[in-house]
């Protein structure tokens, strides 16, 4: 039995979501050739506190994104 394991941020409806799960059972089907029924396809929503882009948390990176400002990561000094 195929078990397929999504992480991605929230905020994507449940028409979205039920697409995403028709689509990855297709593709799985026909790659492995098993029976839908098989496939296991699970969604974790991962919050975007827990989430970090350019170390920085996934909402703070977004919207330094939108505001057009670049985030450089700063080294620190090794003792």
């Amino acid at each position: 039995m195929p078990v397929i394991v999504i992480h991605m941020l929230p905020g994507r409806n449940v028409k979205t979501k039920k697409s995403l799960l028709k689509n990855v059972t297709s593709a799985v089907t026909s790659s492995l050739d098993v029976k839908a029924e098989a496939v296991r396809v699970i969604i974790i929503e991962i919050p975007f506190a827990h989430y970090g882009i350019a170390g920085l948390p996934a909402d703070e990176f977004r919207r330094r994104q939108a505001g057009g400002k670049k985030h450089v990561l700063k080294k620190t000094k090794s003792k």
